[in-house]
């Protein structure tokens, strides 16, 4: 088959995309395929500098263009979305992939950690997308979709070792959340999907990979015997948000190399 029927069905270029969290970790991965693939990509997060960095390191294979903000807040997620509106006409990917985690032992766990994680983990999510819904719209089509990938966790999908409370009971909450506005949404020709990542490398994984044992320990604890990569996660992402996912709403996929399905 020729290399137009392939950019044709998996193809996501001149696409709008906004990555939130998309200055480390799985949000600057996708951040990165979505670049390398032709799309116009807006990245944010709370760190000026990181955004500022992310924008120089990813222009060097496309368009990329950094918005600092804070999404953890309505009024956050409403400037966000003003701004995007000053830039472009429309948007039709969005990536709500923020977030935060918070471990304690039950015995301690206090009502700071559940609110914080739960406000940026789960609200954010929905009202960023609300504020951004006359872009999405506007971008859509029946025959051209947007897209709205909501990153969640395996944690939300299993238990894990971890103590996670609030974190477990947001992520298994977006993906619930987004199986009811991919139903909500369907007659505005918008697509909502959840990436459920498990092992990726970053921030909030650092300590797992503390040393040159932990790392060995840890990898050999999955599936595949390795951690996923940028290609994975910005791979889910590009499909979702091609032709070839344009049939696919209300969907979670374990973006975990088979250690949610094989365990």
């Amino acid at each position: 088959m020729s290399d137009s029927f392939y950019e044709h069905v998996f193809g996501v270029r001149g696409k709008v995309a906004l990555v939130t969290g998309g200055t480390r970790g799985i949000g600057l991965m996708i951040a990165e395929g979505l670049v390398k693939a032709g799309a116009r990509v807006y990245v944010s997060s709370r760190k000026q500098d990181a955004c500022e960095q992310t924008q120089a390191s990813l222009s060097e294979f496309g368009e990329c263009i950094a918005i600092p903000g804070d999404v953890a807040t309505i009024e956050g997620c409403q400037k966000l979305a003003d701004q995007i509106a000053e830039r472009e006409p429309h948007l039709n990917i969005l990536v709500n992939n923020a977030g935060v985690t918070w471990s304690e032992d039950i015995d301690k766990f206090h009502e700071k950690a559940w609110d914080k994680v739960m406000d940026l983990d789960v609200k954010s999510p929905f009202f960023l997308t609300q504020k951004l819904l006359p872009l999405l719209r506007a971008g859509a089509s029946p025959d051209n979709r947007a897209s709205v990938v909501n990153v969640t966790s395996v944690n939300g999908l299993r238990p894990s070792n971890l103590r996670n409370y609030s974190y477990v009971a947001a992520k298994a909450g977006l993906g619930q959340l987004s199986v009811q506005m991919a139903r909500d949404l369907l007659g505005d020709n918008i697509n909502v999907n959840v990436m459920a990542p498990g092992l990726f490398k970053s921030k909030m994984t650092a300590p797992l990979f503390a040393d040159e044992q932990m790392t060995k320990q840890v990898l050999a604890g999955q599936p595949m015997g390795r951690a996923g990569a940028m290609e994975d996660a910005a791979g889910l992402v590009i499909f979702f948000s091609s032709r070839a996912g344009s049939f696919l709403t209300g969907i979670t996929v374990a973006c975990d190399g088979g250690a949610t399905s094989t365990r």
